[in-house]
């Protein structure tokens, strides 16, 4: 099965802010949050279509996303997941003494998942508290 290399960035996105507003163990946020966005040059590549589950890991860990074709671009090489449980799996925590992590140029590597789910964001976050791997 095929994989890509992208350098993957996070920020806040209009849709994960109307998704929080009605909470963040809902559907809706999962939608909003639970994605990547990659160029289509970047989903043809990984042979993936939109919408087709990916699992996303770094040397941090690993997380189920939705590949989506990006809203912003082109930018072949870059992935884009709004900050969110999904993206804190992955991302370097060390906050370097600022108290927020570096949320820019995690090198991540992408493949298709369609076997797998997106979890919801509490169901994330539960199961990493019980330190079982997603």
């Amino acid at each position: 099965m095929a994989t890509i290399n992208v350098n993957l960035i996070s920020g806040r996105s209009i849709q994960q802010g109307v998704a929080i507003e009605g909470g963040k163990e809902k559907p809706l946020y999962r939608t909003a949050c639970g994605i990547i966005e990659l160029d289509p040059s970047d989903l043809k590549e990984l042979g993936a279509w939109k919408n087709t589950n990916v699992r996303v890991t770094s040397e941090f860990g690993s997380v189920v996303v939705k590949a989506i074709e990006t809203t912003q671009g082109p930018h072949p090489g870059i992935g884009f997941i709004p900050m969110g449980p999904w993206a804190n799996k992955i991302i370097n925590p060390n906050t370097y003494s600022t108290g927020m992590p570096t949320f820019k140029g995690t090198p991540v590597r992408v493949e298709v998942a369609v076997d797998q789910q997106v979890l919801l964001g509490i169901e994330l976050v539960q199961k990493a508290c019980r330190g079982e791997t997603v």
